[in-house]
């Protein structure tokens, strides 16, 4: 069954066309690295995922929500579809499980000891159980990305949206992050992630995506993706990255 589906989206910044009728159907469990040149349209698709960007035209379905610009829709689909972005924009003056427990105590109204419970068992998931009373400047940049991770799995999301979380760290700490989001591919959870980590999307995702020019100009497994390219775009995109 798919649970997300994007048909035709279209996108523009002005005369800027950033997204160029792309369209995507995501199975449950799948994940999808999406890969290309800066500037091809990925981030701005995953944010249209999110209702952060709205298409100009286009339909998107996500985790059983039909995408509208109304802040109530909006926030029906916040609730099920989670995402990470590079920048951890955790809040300084607050615990890792306070930070953890604020979403789900406002949204999903649960009570302080139930909001406790999740912020634990998620901090667990990432590997941080330890790190519950710390606060944020006491921990390694990789150590608070999976923090913000943890962040959006104590929502319990259907869905996870990851965009570049790793290019600012180095490669030690971004292999911490990578192992958590491996864990949570294995677990089932339906994850798209727009990367630069060529060795985790052939290693990890159950398909590959290449955005060029706004468009998805060649997808496939990680296998036929890597070792057979089938135009010359991808082909030179991934000698330059390789």
């Amino acid at each position: 069954m798919s649970v997300v589906v994007a048909e035709d989206v279209r996108k523009s910044f002005g005369s800027l066309t950033v997204l160029d009728g792309v369209s995507l159907s995501v199975a449950e469990g799948e994940l999808i690295a999406v890969i290309g040149r800066s500037g091809s349209g990925k981030s701005t698709f995953l944010r249209c995922l999110n209702g952060l960007e709205t298409p100009d035209a286009g339909k998107v379905t996500i985790a059983g929500h039909r995408l509208a610009a109304d802040e109530p829709s909006l926030r029906a689909l916040r609730q099920d579809v989670g995402m990470v972005f590079q920048s951890y924009n955790l809040f300084p003056h607050l615990t890792v499980g306070k930070n953890i427990e604020l979403a789900p105590r406002l949204v999903k109204k649960l009570s302080p000891a139930e909001a406790r419970d999740t912020a634990k068992a998620v901090l667990a998931e990432v590997g941080l159980a330890e790190k519950y009373d710390a606060f944020p400047e006491q921990l390694s940049g990789g150590q608070q990305q999976r923090v913000a991770i943890a962040r959006s799995l104590a929502m319990r999301p259907k869905v996870m949206l990851f965009d570049e979380v790793t290019s600012a760290l180095d490669p030690e700490l971004t292999g911490e992050v990578l192992k958590v989001m491996e864990g949570l591919s294995r677990a089932g959870m339906t994850m798209l992630l727009v990367t630069h980590e060529m060795a985790f999307a052939r290693r990890a995702a159950s398909r590959v995506v290449y955005f060029h020019q706004g468009r998805i100009h060649e997808e496939g497994t990680p296998e036929a993706f890597f070792g057979s390219p089938r135009t010359p775009e991808l082909q030179q995109f991934l000698g330059a990255v390789l």
